[in-house]
């Protein structure tokens, strides 16, 4: 029998529960649009909480970070079951891309959660793997239908997400659909055949591609210039 100690059972006082909700919707909101290397004082900011109760709810980002994306990560496999259930094995497959993409593309900490960010990763890592055969069942039922080409492989399909999602890094204010454009052409070289090529979604003029570019560059800049090796000081506070 696993037993806890009475402080992990005692319920918030209810200053303290609204104090925690706060500070998720505000990590969230801060976490979606700039990443996961934000600090903690970001955080205080947005919630509008001193940073010492940011630090008494959440002792470290990684206790943060598990909290809001042990959801998503649920979520994403909800997502996999219910393309696998779908009657066609191909529109299953590009439902899922489609709808695992658009959360990833909007979200920057979710794509970084995915992506392997280095917080909660034993537990973000236990998570993930219910993702992975219930993934490779909807490729090889695509592959088994004859739609998927079959040399596609497991480690494909994060490299994949990572070339589409990655477009989407800084880019959400200029196009935020732009990835939708490119997801379509790669279906076309993953699909074994086709008629015709498929209609894609309309291209925003040349200067706005080339803007979504930059900021999706300058995006990935911030969060490496971001990043610091040495830790936060913990208030005491």
């Amino acid at each position: 029998m696993t037993t806890t100690s009475n402080a992990s059972e005692r319920p918030l006082r209810a200053d303290a529960a609204r104090n925690r909700e706060k500070i998720l919707a505000a990590a969230a909101t801060v976490f979606a649009a700039r990443g996961l290397d934000v600090v903690f004082d970001d955080i205080a900011v947005a919630a509008d909480v001193g940073v010492a109760t940011v630090y008494r709810r959440f002792p470290d980002k990684d206790s943060l970070v598990w909290a809001l994306f042990e959801n998503a990560i649920d979520e994403i496999a909800d997502l996999v079951r219910h393309a696998n259930e779908m009657a066609n094995s191909w529109d299953g497959f590009v439902w899922f891309l489609e709808e695992a993409l658009g959360r990833l593309c909007a979200n920057r900490g979710l794509r970084e959660v995915i992506m392997g960010a280095p917080y909660a990763e034993e537990r973000m890592m236990a998570a993930k793997t219910r993702l992975v055969p219930a993934m490779m069942a909807l490729v090889e039922r695509a592959q088994r239908d004859g739609f998927l080409r079959p040399d596609v492989v497991e480690a494909d399909i994060p490299v994949l997400e990572l070339m589409i999602s990655s477009l989407s890094g800084g880019a959400n204010d200029v196009a935020p659909d732009l990835w939708r454009r490119y997801l379509r052409i790669m279906l076309d070289g993953l699909m074994t055949e086709r008629r015709a090529p498929s209609t894609l979604p309309p291209s925003p003029p040349e200067a706005v591609v080339i803007e979504a570019i930059r900021a999706s560059r300058c995006g990935s800049a911030s969060r490496t210039s971001e990043s610091s090796p040495v830790a936060p000081e913990v208030p005491t506070s």
